[in-house]
Parts: structure tokens; sequence; C-alpha cells
């Protein structure tokens, strides 16, 4: 039987297109199922959207393809939501397959705190086209290769981004959140990140390896959070995530819920 996994994109790429190159390289080992995110629903972010309503709807969109028990792919900001779906309902999750989370839920050390204060300040009053080259280029490391917006006008999809990453900002924010709920996690996990994003992503993953008993971390070469998936879900990357799901597959198969 095929790996179920269900994924969910960042802040700015819908699932389809993030996920692409997954979906094309383990076709043949893994039935996907895109969610994308809530806070891009509807034209603007609903009102009072939250980290909960994500995570309600995951339930939803699960329950709705008869997965009881399934594996998570989470990038950016689909990450942190991913995170914190596993931490809250670790007894639907097989595995957790992370690329670059957006922020890990929960109390912040001084070292996530300083970063994301300053990300904050630089992105405060800004719109459109201002806000995105900023929260672009704060991500990544000085002297990264960042590629040029798509020529022509912006998408009415794309219009939704800057109101709807200063939503999920505030949502990441105000979600409770005690991390020590994924020290019991029963499942493996694997954290990719590329050299080329900014420090803060290896911090995470430093945090990470600290709290969760079976995880996997690799660094990718010459990559950062904003290069095209195609450069992120390498044949290495899939087949990382292929090993990690078939090793899950066998020790869910020894633990009754």
């Amino acid at each position: 039987m095929k790996a179920q996994v269900i994924c969910i994109p960042g802040s700015v790429a819908p699932a389809a297109q993030r996920y692409k190159p997954l979906i094309d390289g383990a076709a043949d080992a893994a039935d996907f199922y895109l969610k994308d995110l809530e806070v891009y629903r509807e034209a603007k972010p609903p009102s009072g959207y939250s980290i909960e309503e994500e995570l309600a709807a995951v339930d939803r969109f699960a329950d709705s393809k008869g997965l009881g028990r399934f594996h998570l792919i989470g990038y950016s900001g689909g990450g942190f939501i991913s995170l914190a779906y596993a931490g809250t309902r670790p007894e639907r999750i097989i595995s957790l397959g992370l690329f670059e989370p957006a922020q890990i839920p929960g109390q912040l050390s001084a070292e996530e705190q300083a970063f994301f204060t300053v990300l904050r300040h630089k992105l405060d009053g800004l719109q459109g086209d201002d806000f995105m080259r900023t929260f672009i280029r704060e991500q990544v490391k000085p002297g990264a290769v960042l590629a040029p917006p798509p020529p022509g006008p912006v998408s009415p999809e794309m219009q939704k981004r800057p109101a709807g990453i200063a939503a999920l900002i505030a949502a990441f924010q105000a979600f409770p959140f005690d991390r020590d709920l994924l020290r019991a996690a029963p499942f493996p996990v694997f954290y990719g990140y590329g050299d080329l994003s900014h420090s803060e992503q290896a911090l995470k993953a430093g945090i990470l390896a600290r709290l969760f008993p079976d995880i996997h971390v690799q660094r990718y070469a010459g990559v950062h959070h904003f290069v095209p998936s195609e450069q992120i879900y390498t044949a290495p990357h899939v087949s990382a995530l292929g090993e990690l799901w078939q090793r899950a597959e066998r020790l869910a198969s020894q633990l009754s819920y």
C-alpha cells in the first residue's frame, strides 16, 4: 500500500506548485493530498483568523479523504501548522516531514525572538511589493540569489499574500503551545533546510533535534527558502522522504492507540 501523505504549503506558493516535484518524484510510493491554507480561502484573511482554524481544517480535510492516520509534510508556514498539528494530534501522524518551518510553535528562545522581532519591525507598515521584497530578503543570507518576480500584473492569488502573511505572523504569536508535547512524539521526523537560508533555520533545526526523540536533520547546499521547488524536492530529498515513510510505516505497525 502506498503512503498516504497530506502536504501543507507555505505562505507564498500554493500546494500544487510547491509540491509538484515531490509528487512527480514519488508518485509510485505515495498518494498525495494537497491542503492549501485557510488564510487564503477568501480574498482577505478570515476575521479572527487563528492557527486553531488551520488545525481544524486539516482534521476535516483528512476525514473527508478517509485518512485516520497519515504522513504529514509541511513547508514554511505549513511547517508551523504541521508542527502544531503533530504536537496536538500525535495519534493521527505516521511521520512528519518538514522543510524550513516558518517558526516553531511555543515559547521562543532569546535567539528566535531576536530574529522575529527584527523581521516584524522591518515589515511594519509595508504593503504589496515592498512587503514581499522585504519578507523574502530578510530570510536568506547576504548574497543569496533571489529570482525576480514574474513579469506582468500580479495575479489575484498573489495579491492575497501580504495580508495573509501578516495574518499568519500574528497567528503564530497568538497560538498557545507547549513545546514539550513534541518530546512524546511516537513518529519519526525529517527536517530539511538550505545553507543559503538565514541562520535562524539551523537554529530551529537544533531546537527540534533536542525535542523530538526521532529526527533526522539534513542541510542542502546551494538552497534557500525561496528557490524554485524543483531545487528543494530534488531526487535525494524525495528519496529521503520515501525512506522516512517506509520506516514510519514499520514503526506504526508496532504501535497501538
